[in-house]
């Protein structure tokens, strides 16, 4: 059996000698060893022509003699040994001495074809004649170029005969397939040794050029370019947002505005020995306008003003982060008075030493930095440096010391007032209808930052033009808040009767209770138009006072895990607990979390007492520990869990005390539902009028 061992493109196929009984007296004598140097396109598995399959398969497999074959040399190659003596002894045989140069040319050719192109089948005559010397297939395989034993050339079209080897090899024809035109000259050669100074040349000036430098002359960025910082600045602030343009933060906007009059009127500060605040951090959730505060702040202050993001500190090479803060503070002294802003700080500014993996070199180096330019053995005279960020948790002490951000501005949510400003600024150059109550559009919107306020008018101004408005009305902001809170409304998913009947108790469980329960939160919206996930939502429009002060009384939370369970006891009540659905999953878990932490951590629990058990999780970003830890025995850990489920237990059974009472109100707000697939508040009060209903008592 042969074996075969792949070289790149060259297959060797070793195969015992073959005894010369298998052979014909015109044929060849066997090889011992013999070499095929295929071209890549021939082993190419995604070419489907079906010649060059021929070829290959023949090469690899034929039984007859083994040739050499050549890649694409126009001159046949030196034969080895081995073809010489076979050429030699062959020459003995009639067939070599019918070829043998001492006849008469003439008479060897005679029979030739005429022209430049043959046919297939004057060909195949002529090799089996012995007149065809050799030929070269293109890398197609469709077309062969064919040398005669008198030096003439033709070319011939091949169709798809896979004996076409077979017949050429036991003929002694020899055999190359071009692969095209060849780069292994002087200039492939030159090429190889130049493509390596290329492309360090290349990724050269592509460093240069991702670097943006401008320290060599005529504006062409030098190759240390990288160690420089990359702030924007603004010898004339044009950031085009005063205080007028920021609403809803008006404690942050007293704080900055002492920073602004400072820079404006240095001696009426100085005069009484008061210094310049080093340094001022923005701190508030995402989207509570820090980065348009600083944008706020240079366009009063009017002085120069720098802005950098804090990742654009470390990147590319370790070091670079240093060398970019001196560069930066020594551009600010040099502009001094003047205000330097740091996006998102917590970049470069997180805890030294800390984390699962500890600390990182190259960002320790760039906050060692950052610590020395605000206060360190020279200080930073004439330098404010205003930076916001959303993690303060992860900022280093030695950051937050006063002396370099001596004041910590807290950007929070806005409240119903700065809402109602925000919505006001953000409603600017829209035109809004006359129907359009911002009053009461921020009581739908507790939690709501500027950020989220700005997208509901947009989505509200997207949804008047998708339907052809002029003006944008309440319905239109209705439903982009809808849209924003639980997902778009699925307008073509397909319900069902029954499903839309089950949806609508579910949802009118959660209303009647919520309506009945005292101190609860008043119905906003009832509605069955399945958004996102939900297939109903029913929208509470909570206190906001209890929001602002973050204190909710016992009474509050465990009315909260009887409005939660409502919609499953609708359903049970209804349709029988054998058909009731997974709808309330959800609802489930809220009422666990509730129930959990107010025996956990509030000490709303007579067994367990004014004891907190069982650790929070703890920050990864500082070190701790990701999950919590278990400080107290199983026997505790089982009192717990009784009281969770006692608590759990009484919800249901008040839900269910309510549903029963007032079961004919359930009926007509659910047949209200699904007549009209949605209920406001105002609609829904007027039934418990109607039905006389009264407020639950313990």
């Amino acid at each position: 059996m042969a074996s075969k061992q792949f070289f790149g493109s060259q297959l060797v196929l070793i195969s015992p000698p073959t005894p010369k009984t298998t052979r014909s007296s015109s044929s060849l004598p066997s090889l011992f060893k013999r070499k095929f140097l295929i071209p890549h396109s021939l082993l190419n598995h995604k070419n489907n022509n079906p010649p060059r399959k021929a070829a290959l398969a023949a090469l690899l497999f034929s039984s007859v003699s083994p040739q050499a074959f050549a890649l694409d040399d126009a001159v046949p190659p030196p034969s080895p040994p081995e073809v010489i003596q076979a050429e030699a002894a062959s020459k003995s045989s009639p067939f070599s001495q019918s070829l043998s140069l001492d006849a008469p040319k003439t008479q060897a050719v005679s029979d030739l074809p005429e022209g430049s192109q043959w046919r297939y089948s004057e060909f195949l005559n002529a090799v089996k004649k012995g007149k065809v010397e050799r030929v070269r297939f293109n890398k197609d395989g469709g077309v062969l170029q064919l040398t005669a034993i008198d030096g003439r050339r033709a070319s011939v079209v091949v169709p798809n005969d896979p004996d076409l080897i077979d017949i050429l090899a036991m003929n002694g024809v020899d055999i190359s397939v071009s692969e095209g035109e060849s780069g292994n000259g002087l200039l492939g050669f030159i090429g190889n040794l130049l493509f390596p100074f290329l492309a360090f040349a290349g990724l050269f000036f592509l460093f240069q050029r991702a670097q943006g430098g401008s320290g060599g002359p005529g504006g062409l960025g030098g190759p240390m370019d990288f160690g420089r910082s990359k702030s924007k600045f603004q010898e004339v602030p044009e950031t085009g947002v005063t205080f007028a343009d920021v609403a809803g933060a008006d404690q942050a906007k007293l704080e900055l505005q002492e920073v602004v009059d400072f820079l404006k009127n240095p001696d009426k500060y100085t005069a009484l020995g008061a210094k310049i605040p080093k340094g001022c951090l923005l701190v508030g959730p995402p989207g509570t306008g820090k980065t348009l505060l600083a944008r706020a702040v240079a366009g009063e202050a009017g002085t120069p003003f720098f802005s950098c993001a804090a990742s654009e500190f470390v990147e590319l090479f370790v070091g670079v982060g240093a060398s970019r803060v001196r560069d930066l503070f020594e551009k600010a002294k040099s502009k001094a008075p003047c205000i330097v802003f740091i996006d998102e700080i917590d970049a470069v500014g997180r805890q030294r030493g800390a984390g699962m993996g500890g600390g990182n070199d190259e960002r320790e180096q760039t906050i060692n930095q950052l610590l020395t330019e605000m206060d360190g053995f020279s200080g930073n005279s004439g330098v404010i440096v205003l930076a916001a960020t959303n993690r303060p948790d992860v900022l280093d002490s030695a950051l937050l010391r006063p002396g370099r951000f001596d004041r910590q501005v807290t950007v929070d949510r806005p409240d119903v007032a700065g809402r109602i400003k925000i919505l006001q600024v953000h409603s600017r150059g829209k035109a809004l209808a006359k129907d359009v109550d911002f009053d009461k559009v921020a009581r739908r919107t507790p939690g709501f930052t500027g950020a989220d306020l700005q997208n509901l008018m947009n989505e509200a101004a997207i949804l008047a033009a998708r339907r052809d408005l002029k003006e944008i009305s309440k319905d239109e902001i209705a439903d982009a808040l809808e849209r924003i809170i639980a997902g778009p409304e699925k307008k073509n998913a397909v319900v069902s009767e029954e499903k839309k009947k089950l949806v609508a108790y579910h949802e009118a469980g959660h209303a009647l209770v919520g309506a009945l329960m005292p101190e609860y939160d008043p119905v906003a919206k009832i509605s069955i138009i399945p958004r996102g996930q939900a297939g109903g939502l029913t929208f509470f429009a909570p206190s906001e006072e209890r929001l602002e002060s973050g204190l909710y009384s016992r009474s509050y939370l465990e009315n909260q895990m009887a409005v939660a369970l409502g919609g499953r006891v609708a359903e049970e009540v209804i349709f029988g607990k054998e058909n009731v659905t997974t709808g309330a999953s959800n609802d489930f878990m809220q009422v666990s979390r509730v129930a959990r932490q107010m025996v956990e951590r509030f000490g709303f629990s007579k067994k367990i007492g004014q004891v907190a058990v069982g650790g929070s999780g703890g920050d990864p970003f500082l070190g701790q520990q990701m999950s919590s830890q278990k400080d107290y025995s199983m026997a505790t850990a089982d009192v717990v869990d009784s009281e969770v489920r006692e608590l759990v237990e009484k919800a249901y059974a008040r839900a269910t005390e309510i549903i029963n009472t007032h079961i004919d109100i359930l009926h007509k707000l659910a047949q209200l539902l699904i007549e009209k697939e949605s209920v406001d508040g105002e609609e829904f009060m007027s039934l418990f009028i109607d039905g006389k209903a009264e407020l639950y008592v313990a």
